[in-house]
């Protein structure tokens, strides 16, 4: 008898045992399964968008995207986790600014660029603008350069893509030059998207100070006033961003990182 009690209580403590690895078990797997599907929640899917113009107006000299202005951002966001898909209005090989390819406008961000195979191919075969939809991702971001100005400033799908953007409330990032994009970005209302809004961008002294004046279509900081914004600067050169809901706007190349921190802390 005293046999059976004790295969009884064997018995019983192997199956509760049982029970108890299998609810660990089960509870391991939910955990991880809640771990993936934030994983899945934190995912940050980013628009770059870069100017295929490089003739700097009848200078004869050469233009494009500033390399500072996207290597910051890029690996700021990169480093973070996020899936970055990079495009211009033409497709195909985005043309960098020469001068900001040069020693003396290099940085961290531009060293380890030069270094970036990956990098570099995909800036040499960038996607379609046209092809692009706001739906698939969660911000676009646009680095400047001179070239915007001539033809980003005037691309009616960088403008509509912008607007479908600020439609779905998504952020919408812009450095130095970059901000003549938004020249002809209107609101639902029809009223410019930069009207009573905090804004910065590349600064009349600034433009001076490169020898560019009268060379630029317009000066950015002249464009921001006009269209209504509450334009703000720091001194020529200094680190300078702010931002204004889901618009983000930067002074200058040095102002990119900043730019990037900002859209970062929107995207969480």
């Amino acid at each position: 008898m005293n046999l059976i009690k004790t295969l009884v209580l064997t018995l019983t403590i192997v199956t509760a045992s049982s029970c108890k690895d299998t609810k660990s078990e089960t509870v391991s797997e939910n955990v991880s399964e809640i771990k993936t599907e934030l994983k899945k929640e934190k995912d940050m899917k980013v628009l770059f968008v870069l100017t295929s113009h490089d003739k700097l107006g009848d200078t004869g000299k050469k233009t494009g995207f500033w390399v500072e202005e996207f290597a910051s951002p890029y690996y700021s966001l990169l480093d973070k986790g996020a899936d970055i898909t990079i495009a211009t209005p033409n497709g195909g090989a985005a043309p960098i600014d020469p001068s900001s390819d040069s020693p003396d406008a290099a940085t961290e961000a531009t060293e380890r660029f030069n270094k970036d195979a990956d990098a570099k191919s995909k800036i040499a075969n960038t996607n379609k603008l046209s092809d692009m939809n706001a739906d698939d991702f969660d911000a676009v971001f646009y680095p400047g350069g001179h070239g915007p100005l001539w033809d980003l400033a005037n691309d009616v799908t960088s403008i509509a893509l912008i607007e479908k953007f600020n439609t779905q409330d998504k952020p919408v990032a812009f450095v130095c030059h970059a901000p003549a994009a938004l020249k002809g970005v209107k609101n639902a209302d029809g009223t410019p998207l930069v009207k009573g809004k905090k804004v910065t961008g590349f600064t009349n002294t600034e433009e001076a100070a490169v020898g560019l004046t009268d060379v630029v279509p317009f000066l950015v900081e002249d464009m921001l006033n006009e269209n209504g914004g509450i334009y703000s600067k720091k001194e020529d050169w200094a680190a300078y961003a702010i931002q204004d809901g889901n618009l983000i706007t930067g002074q200058n190349p040095a102002s990119s990182e900043l730019v990037a921190e900002k859209l970062l802390e929107s995207l969480k």
